[in-house]
Formats: structure tokens, C-alpha cells, sequence
């Protein structure tokens, strides 16, 4: 569908051609006085002449070749989930627990989707790994999504570095040497991060930066993240990309207790970190204090998947159908009506 207000014409001077409009309503007002009067409102006698009326409008508009941007839906669109499996995601502020209500919304979300969105699993604990890539079959995804593990460490700027190097397998990110930086020594080991895929240089793609607006990331997760590269310096790097980063908040600020390597501790939902993400990416920060706010949460994400590319087209032919109709079904009106054409 055009979007009108990047309305444009080719021959705006033809568009004078609209001043004989009025002419013709006033011909119309003084014809109809010297006539006798007709029963029904002012309004229903005049509609069919109004409607003739438009209809020369839009077909002199037409005439100007007018042009517009069109928003077309992208049928390849692609989305990949990145959800803390870190063990602060036990507890049970959310009930069952954070873990069980974020996969349940996220199963939810894939019953939903469009069907040609491809969607992919990221797991994110003291590494990222991926879980699934991007694929349009929903039962893989949801076999992922119940084999997915809770360890320790919490790695969320790994879970977008990993996400994104898969969204743009093309895009010459060096995966291995951002995550090699970001270990306290350099002898770490490389299987605790995701490689490029083999033959994938380290050098600039030509062309420029990829263009990443027809995809998404949707980081679920407390905000407690503790190891990995930078969460903040990974939105920078997808928002080069034009990849949105949208989080997802799982808790509740006064979090709850949980045991971890004998000791108790409270975890708490920490949001200015994930709002700062999704407004460095130009996405949107969402949060979930209870699983029914969850899953409103993936219905909202739901409609927010739906990409479209612009193109500037021209819209004569559409006009010109649009006008020809209009004086069409007015001069048909005035026909049952008053058993005349106008």
C-alpha cells in the first residue's frame, strides 16, 4: 500500500486542473435552486453528485502521474531469541519459575508467528551458544527451546554477538577475537564461543555495512549479566548493522532467592541496562514481572515482526481506477435516485 504522505507528482502543473471543481459545484448549487425541490436531506440528494465530484479529483490527479513510496511486507524476515539460561533464571518470582514462564512465552510466540518468519535460538549462560538456526519449521524450534540448559555466568553481550553473526553470516564479524578480548586471558579456550563459518574472512565485506532492517533480536533475561564482551558495546555493534535489539525483561525488581553453589543470594530484575540496549538499537525495552504479562509481551513482539521494504513507485494506474470507480457508482446513485446521470 502507497504511504500518502510521500505523496509526489511528475506533472504537478496539470494539478491546476482541480480549480474546475469548484466551478462545477457552484453550476451544481445554482441549477439546483431554479429546481423544484426534492424530498431528503441536503445531504442524500447531493451525495451522488459529491461522490462524481471526487472521482474527477482523483482521475485529474491521476493525470499529474503522482508517485508514492510503497510499503511492501518482506517475506524474508528473521528473528533469533536470545534467552538467559544463567541459574538467576530459577527463580521463582515468576511462577513456575523465570525459566519455564520465558520458554512457555516462547512458545507461545512461535505458534504465532507469520509463517515466513525464521526464527533462531540463541543460549545464553556463561557462554552463547546457538541453539537453532534460523528456520520457518516450528517443531524444530520448540525441541530447542525444551532442551535448553541452565548453567552458570550470565554472558549477554555474547547471546547478541552470537545472534548477530548468524542474522549476517556475511557481515565479516570476528566472533572469536571480540570474545578472545573480552576473557580475562588470552589462552581462552575458543570452543566457549561460536566460530565464523569456515571460509568467512575476517575483512569488510564489499558493499559496505549489511543491512540488517529486515531482521531482530529479541534478548530475554533478567539483566544480570556478569561475564563475556560488553553489553552496551554489542548493541553499538548490531545497531551498525541496523539490527534491532528488543529485551525483554524476566522478574521482578524485588527479585527472589536462590541457591547457587551453596550459597543463597536474591536476584533482581535490573532494567536501565536493557532499556539503554533497546534505545541504542532503536527497538523497545519490554518488561515481564509475571508470566501472564509474558506472554502479552510475545504477542506485542509478534506484531512488531512484520518488516516492510520501501520502494518509490507510480500510483497513476491505481488513481486512475480509484477515480473511474468513484464517478462510476456516483453516476449509478444518481441514476436510482433522481433517474438521471448527475
Amino acid at each position: 500500500m502507497p504511504d500518502l504522505m510521500t505523496l509526489q507528482f511528475l506533472w504537478p502543473a496539470l494539478l491546476w486542473g482541480l480549480l474546475v471543481l469548484p466551478v462545477l459545484l457552484v453550476l451544481r448549487v445554482r441549477i439546483g435552486r431554479r429546481s423544484r425541490p426534492e424530498p431528503g436531506s441536503v445531504l442524500a440528494r447531493h451525495a451522488p453528485f459529491l461522490l462524481v465530484l471526487l472521482g474527477l479529483g482523483v482521475l485529474i490527479a491521476a493525470i499529474a502521474r503522482p508517485q508514492a513510496i510503497m510499503l511492501t511486507p518482506v517475506r524474508e524476515a528473521t528473528v533469533m531469541l536470545a534467552i538467559d539460561t544463567s541459574g538467576s533464571m530459577r527463580a521463582n518470582d515468576l511462577q513456575p519459575s523465570r525459566i519455564d514462564a520465558a520458554r512457555a512465552a516462547a512458545e507461545r510466540f512461535l505458534e504465532t508467528k507469520p509463517a515466513s518468519l525464521r526464527v533462531g535460538l540463541v543460549s545464553v549462560a556463561g557462554t552463547a551458544a546457538l541453539a537453532q538456526a534460523p528456520t520457518e519449521v516450528r517443531d524444530d524450534l520448540l525441541r530447542a527451546l525444551e532442551q535448553l540448559p541452565l548453567q552458570y555466568g550470565s554472558a549477554l553481550g555474547a547471546g547478541v554477538l552470537i545472534a548477530l553473526d548468524h542474522l549476517l553470516p556475511g557481515a565479516g564479524i570476528d566472533v572469536q577475537k571480540i570474545l578472545n578480548e573480552a576473557s580475562d586471558g588470552p589462552s581462552r579456550p575458543k570452543t566457549q564461543g561460536q566460530r565464523l563459518p569456515s571460509g568467512q574472512s575476517d575483512a569488510k565485506p564489499q558493499g559496505g555495512v549489511p543491512d540488517g532492517r529486515s531482521m531482530a533480536i529479541v534478548l530475554l533475561t533478567d539483566g544480570q549479566g556478569n561475564v563475556g564482551p560488553d553489553l552496551m558495546e554489542m548493541a553499538r555493534l548490531a545497531a551498525q548493522h541496523k539490527v534491532r535489539v528488543y529485551t525483554v525483561g524476566v522478574g521482578t525488581p524485588e527479585g527472589a532467592i536462590v541457591q547457587a553453589q551453596g550459597r543463597s543470594m536474591r536476584v533482581r530484575l535490573e532494567e536501565e541496562l536493557l532499556q539503554q540496549v533497546a534505545r541504542q538499537t532503536q527497538a523497545e525495552y519490554f518488561r515481564a514481572s509475571s508470566a501472564e504479562e509474558l506472554h502479552k509481551v510475545y504477542d506485542q513482539l509478534g506484531h512488531r515482526f512484520r518488516f516492510e521494504k520501501r520502494a518509490q513507485s507510480e500510483i497513476t494506474g491505481a488513481m486512475t481506477l480509484l477515480g473511474m470507480l468513484l464517478v462510476l457508482v456516483g453516476c449509478l446513485w444518481s441514476l436510482q435516485r433522481h433517474g438521471r446521470i448527475v
